[in-house]
This record gives C-alpha cells, sequence and structure tokens, in this order.
C-alpha cells in the first residue's frame, strides 16, 4: 500500500493536507442526492461525505482528468483497512489501472504492455504480502521478549541504604530532566505509525462483532507507549514515598512539579500528566505533613491545566496553542508538541463509536474518515520533529532503570514516612503488616 502511495505521488501535484476539510463535528446521517445512484460518491460544500468502496477505490485512481489530493490517499489508504486487505486494495486499484489502459490503447502493442503492468502489480502484492507478514512476526518475537510492567522493586525495608541514589542525585535541574524526558517520549512515539493507530477502529470493531478476526495486529507499540506513561508515574511516586525525611521529600515533591512545568512549556505534555498523576496517586496525596510545606501555587496552576472538566477543555486550548506553535515554527525546539496519548486514543475511541462505519444506505461514512485520519495525521506529523535536546544517556539510563515499587510497596513507605490517620488507614497499614509478616 505505500508502495502504491509512492508511486501515485511520483506522478501527481501535491496539495496541503487538510488545510480546511471538514467542520467540527462529522454526522453519521449523510445522505446521498437526489438522482444519484447508492454507490455513487456524496458530496456536502465541496468535500466528500461518503460512497460506496468501489467508488472510492475508483477515486483513488488518476484518469485523464482528473488525480486525488494527498487528503484524500492518506485518508483512504490508512481507513480502506477497515473494510478491505491491504493486498486485495492492491489488486483492485491495479485491475481498475489495466482497464482504464485497455479503453485508451488497442492493439497488440497494448496487450504487451498490460502484461507487463499485471506482472509488476503481482510483484507488488508479493512484496505487500512478504513485508506485513514479517512485520507480524517482528512483533510477535517483540512480545515474547517484552518485560511486564509489574513491580521492579522490592518491599520496602524499613530505611534504604545510604548508597542508594535518587532522582536530585543525578540530575538537580528541573529544565534537563524535562529535556530527558522529551527525548525519551520522541523515542517511543517514533515506532508509531498511522496504521497502529487504525488499528485500535478494527480491534473494536472485531471485538463489537464477537469475533476474533486474524487479520489484526496487536497493537504492541501503543500499549509499550502507554506502560512507559505508568512506569513514569510509579516512578514519581516511589522517589517521593521512599524518602524517609521530610525535607527531602518537600524538595524531591517540589523538584517534581518544577519538571512537571518545564514539560508544559517545551510541549511534553505526556510527561507532564504523568508526573502530575504519580503525584496524585494514594500514597503520595496522603502524606499531608509534607504537602503542607510544599509551596504548591505551580502545582495548583499544573492541575488546572490537566482539569477533566468539560472533557480537558484546558488541556485542550493548550495543545492547540502549541499545534500553532509548531505550524509556525522556524527550529525543532518550537515544533514538539507531544499530547496525552491516552486522550488522544480516546479522541480516536469516541469518534469511532459515535458515529458508524456505513451509512442506513450502506454507504461508507467517509466523514467520519476524514476526522480520524486528521486526528493520526497531525500525531505522525508531531512525532517527526527531531529532539532538539543534547541526549544524557546516565540520566536516562535513571529514567528507564531505576526500581519501581508496587502500590502495596508504595503504601508500606508511605505509612512508615507519615503514620496512618484514620481508622480506613489503620486498617489498610494493618493488613500491609500482616502480609509482610506472613511473607517473612
Amino acid at each position: 500500500m505505500y508502495i502504491l502511495q509512492k508511486k501515485m505521488r511520483e506522478t501527481m501535484p501535491q496539495t496541503p493536507i487538510f488545510s480546511s476539510m471538514l467542520g467540527s463535528s462529522c454526522s453519521g446521517q449523510v445522505q446521498p442526492d437526489m438522482g444519484e445512484r447508492c454507490g455513487d460518491p456524496v458530496y456536502q460544500d465541496g468535500n466528500l461525505v461518503s460512497g460506496s468502496l468501489e467508488a472510492l477505490i475508483e477515486r483513488l485512481v488518476p484518469t485523464m482528468d482528473y488525480y486525488p489530493d494527498r487528503t484524500y490517499i492518506f485518508t483512504f489508504l490508512l481507513s480502506s483497512r477497515v473494510f478491505i486487505h491491504p493486498h486485495e486494495l492492491l489488486a483492485k486499484v491495479g485491475q481498475i489501472c489495466i482497464k482504464q489502459k485497455q479503453q485508451l490503447e488497442i492493439g497488440s502493442e497494448a496487450d504487451k504492455e498490460n502484461g507487463t503492468v499485471k506482472k509488476i502489480i503481482s510483484q507488488m502484492t508479493q512484496n505487500l504480502l512478504m513485508t506485513l507478514s514479517a512485520r507480524s512476526q517482528y512483533q510477535e518475537i517483540k512480545e515474547k521478549f517484552r518485560q511486564p510492567v509489574t513491580d521492579k522493586g522490592t518491599i520496602l525495608k524499613n530505611k534504604p541504604q545510604s548508597t542508594q541514589k535518587d532522582i536530585l542525585s543525578i540530575c538537580c535541574d528541573p529544565l534537563i530532566l524535562a529535556q530527558q524526558l522529551t527525548h525519551i517520549e520522541l523515542e517511543r512515539v517514533s515506532n508509531i505509525y498511522a496504521e497502529d493507530l487504525m488499528q485500535i477502529v478494527s480491534h473494536m470493531d472485531s471485538l463489537d462483532n464477537h469475533k476474533c478476526r486474524g487479520d489484526v495486529t496487536k497493537t504492541y507499540t501503543l500499549e509499550a507507549y502507554d506502560n512507559w506513561f505508568n512506569c513514569l508515574s510509579m516512578l514519581v511516586a516511589t522517589e517521593i514515598c521512599r524518602v524517609v525525611k521530610k525535607k527531602q521529600r518537600t524538595r524531591i515533591v517540589e523538584f517534581f512539579i518544577d519538571v512537571a512545568r518545564e514539560c508544559f512549556n517545551i510541549g511534553n505534555f505526556n510527561s507532564m500528566m504523568a508526573i502530575i498523576s504519580g503525584m496524585n496517586l494514594s500514597p503520595v496525596a496522603r502524606l499531608k505533613k509534607t504537602w503542607s510545606k510544599v509551596k504548591t501555587a505551580k502545582f495548583d496552576v499544573l492541575e488546572h491545566h490537566m482539569d477533566p472538566s468539560s472533557n480537558f477543555c484546558n488541556y485542550r486550548t493548550a495543545l492547540q496553542g502549541a499545534a500553532q506553535r509548531s505550524q509556525t515554527a522556524n527550529s525543532n525546539r518550537e515544533k514538539i508538541v507531544i499530547p496525552v496519548f491516552n486522550l488522544f486514543i480516546k479522541d480516536i475511541y469516541f469518534l469511532h463509536k459515535m458515529h458508524t462505519n456505513r451509512l442506513p444506505n450502506g454507504q461508507i461514512n467517509f466523514k467520519k474518515f476524514w476526522e480520524i485520519s486528521r486526528l493520526i495525521h497531525d500525531f505522525i506529523t508531531w512525532k517527526q520533529v527531531e529532539c532538539p535536546f543534547e541526549k544524557d544517556k546516565k540520566i536516562q539510563s535513571y529514567l528507564l532503570t531505576a526500581p519501581i515499587y508496587s502500590e502495596e510497596a508504595l503504601f508500606i513507605a508511605s505509612f512508615e514516612s507519615e503514620g496512618p490517620e484514620n481508622h480506613m488507614e489503620k486498617d489498610s497499614w494493618k493488613t500491609l503488616r500482616t502480609t509482610l509478616l506472613n511473607r517473612a
């Protein structure tokens, strides 16, 4: 499919992608205009909104007086996998191309050229199937060796070892740590491709139909990126809870607040949200004596940006501002946009669930896929930004390999730092100690 897209790009003028294709929402109730056949493409305000699969495939192929723009090519090739296998699509496009040549040319020379075209298409199809198969096998092998995101540490002892490092001994500059987190984020999103994100739709369709589709690739890269978010949140909580002295805990809390603020300024919203999530975990949030010493004004501002009310309206406003800055930026530093990944996935999920793939007349609801592909195109554009910050291997190694406590270990560390304050906490602490004794 990518070979096909490349060939078409080489021979067609290029038009801007998603310049102003749609309004703010897509309707699942678009109906064909009167007099049009049910399979014909349907337009609203000059934009394609629906059509049969056959008609949409025909629009992919240039003619003497028509060529598809890049927006349509990207959207169709991305969304077509919901309705047809890539190699089947390639075969259909090839058939249309050969038919067009036959209509334009006659004679033995034309037959000879069509035979050549068929051989080329056959070879392209074989290459495509081999590429898809190889990628599937690679993902399966990768999954077997992927370490599960569970407890990387052990149950906290009464006191940490004096030689045990903490984040401040590795990096005491919030800006530098935020830059290293941005490095890690961009490295991880570089492994995510448009088709991985589109698999979300295919996988949900499979679940909705209560059947297992063998052609649905498992989204390992998406899971790995989501696991990174969880690891960072737990690392933040671990760094705070395992410190015995209140003064040092306060310093670490304030340090992570500053790191989150620097992430916001950079445009790294995913790390920012992970840090805030870590500090809002119950074992950290319950440390009232520690928080009483923290200057929380900056933290309040960060939480305001990530306020979940009105569908994270404040965050979305900040994200839009970062996206606009990225579009007009002259440096990679200003181009960085790393959205909160789980919210981005939810946006795709709700777009998919709110609007049907097909309309009541059987046509494909292409306006829905315009919207989904526009989201995915933005993400793919942002992920291609080259990180402008110098890489610090020592800091990154700590962020990626430092032991993190399980939820149970975090509560133990938290209660040892600041004892239980109510009956519920006392019962929890009692249960945890009993569990420890039984294990001993």
